[in-house]
């Protein structure tokens, strides 16, 4: 979604760019242009033409800053609008009572339950919870208490489930087990459907009554279209919803619709699914993903995924190795499956700022340029990886390439490429003096994915 929209918005900027003045007649141009894009990406036409308006309002009223060119000038006013149209500010979870309650409600096909298990990690991960409880409420399907409990099983947290009772009754038994328990927050799995059912949503309301909930999550998947809107306003009007949580913002899916329930419901963002792994889950941030939309990375997500994954003292080891020109292979691999850890490595570029758009078919070739690449250095003996000049023994280089299951060609595509990486890092020796106590940044992978 974000690139599809990325490309789009600057693609119009980077036309208007040409022009060395900003008058109405250009401003114009670029904005029917941002507005196709916005509208070709799914966002609702209300939101479309409000946004348009207000971009419009500001660049002609724009007095041009001293230093910025008419690009500069455009992406600023479009950065800022955009952040306020996805919200300005992160609204946090209210979890000041304990056990805190969170309803999670939505149509099948989302990833909901998939979901709770996500927002478990990151309340223990993040706000430091040390017991939650997760509460199979869909009474309906049989598959999806299953999928519950074995995500519970996978990653270590409690599900509750009670058979042949209802909604209400599994309500009231899970809280009491909570409150006797010392329970920090409690979760309930609510049943999806597959459209706006009345009975199914008085059941919710009932639900609501018993738990009283500090939040209700909506969650909402990126490949929602317009009907998603309709949807989202009968929830808020019955069960008046505390937010929303979007998934597969990761997919190629458009997302435009997802994105104008914040303006067109004024209900926050909270949360977004960026992959099928429990750590793919990330706090919404707007002000990062308008700078996401408009090709400018995200260095604050990047650092905080770094921060989380990277182990620190493994990252001045590796940064004092890289200053004092001792990085070798052995560092790479380490640090090629800590990284790893940090989720898709094409995701992970588009957070870089000022790194090149990459095609899709760009992306998976990196990735498969990884995966290769700690294949063949694991095939490696230790002393080996510690002295790469043995490499260019024959005898070595065949029992390598047999015990990896490679060729011979992908073997010397990654010595030319740790060779490349090598000349980039003593260019960087200088930049890394004065920050050493900072962390392994992924750019510097840069080579080794270029091919």
């Amino acid at each position: 979604m974000l690139d599809f929209l990325s490309n789009r918005i600057t693609k119009a900027i980077d036309k208007a760019a040409k022009k060395n003045t900003l008058n109405e007649e250009n401003i114009q141009i670029t904005l029917r242009e941002i507005r196709l894009a916005l509208l070709e990406a799914d966002v609702n036409l209300k939101v479309a033409k409000l946004f348009i308006k207000n971009v419009k309002t500001e660049l002609l009223g724009i007095t041009i800053t001293p230093g910025l060119d008419v690009k500069h000038q455009i992406i600023k006013v479009v950065d800022q609008e955009l952040t306020k149209l996805l919200g300005t500010k992160n609204q946090s979870l209210n979890l000041s009572i304990k056990p805190s309650t969170i309803m999670m409600v939505g149509l099948q096909g989302t990833g909901k339950t998939t979901t709770v298990s996500k927002l478990v990690y990151r309340l223990r991960k993040h706000n430091k919870l040390t017991k939650i409880l997760a509460v199979a409420c869909d009474i309906y399907r049989p598959a999806a208490i299953a999928q519950l409990k074995q995500l519970g099983s996978q990653n270590q947290f409690d599900v509750f489930s009670m058979p042949d009772s209802s909604v209400v009754e599994i309500a009231q038994a899970a809280l009491s087990k909570a409150k006797n328990e010392f329970y920090d927050a409690v979760i309930f799995d609510t049943a999806g459907r597959l459209h706006i059912d009345e009975n199914l949503m008085d059941e919710l309301v009932d639900l609501k009554k018993t738990v009283k909930p500090k939040e209700i999550l909506l969650v909402v998947s990126a490949m929602s279209g317009q009907d998603i809107i309709n949807v989202a306003q009968v929830f808020h009007d019955k069960l008046t919803l505390t937010g929303s949580i979007i998934t597969q913002l990761d997919s190629d899916a458009r997302g435009g619709a997802a994105l104008s329930l914040r303006q067109l419901l004024n209900l926050p963002i909270k949360f977004i699914g960026t992959g099928e792994n429990v750590k793919d889950f990330d706090l919404f941030h707007p002000e990062r993903m308008a700078q996401r939309i408009l090709g400018m990375g995200d260095a604050l997500t990047l650092i905080e995924k770094a921060s989380e994954f990277i182990d620190e003292k493994s990252a001045k080891k590796s940064i004092n190795k890289i200053v004092s020109g001792k990085f070798n292979m052995n560092d790479l691999l380490q640090n090629l499956r800590q990284i790893k850890k940090m989720g898709k490595i094409g995701g992970l570029l588009k957070l870089i700022p000022g790194m090149p758009k990459m095609s899709n078919e760009q992306k998976d070739k990196a990735q498969e340029t990884l995966f290769l690449a700690e294949i063949i250095i694991s095939s490696m003996t230790f002393k080996e990886r510690a002295n790469p000049k043995l490499l260019k023994q024959p005898r070595r280089k065949q029992r390598i390439i047999k015990g990896s299951g490679r060729n011979a060609q992908e073997f010397n595509k990654l010595l030319r490429q740790y060779e490349q990486m090598k000349k980039q890092m003593d260019k960087m020796k200088n930049m890394f003096k004065g920050n050493k106590g900072g962390g392994f940044n992924p750019a510097n992978l840069s080579s080794l994915m270029g091919g």
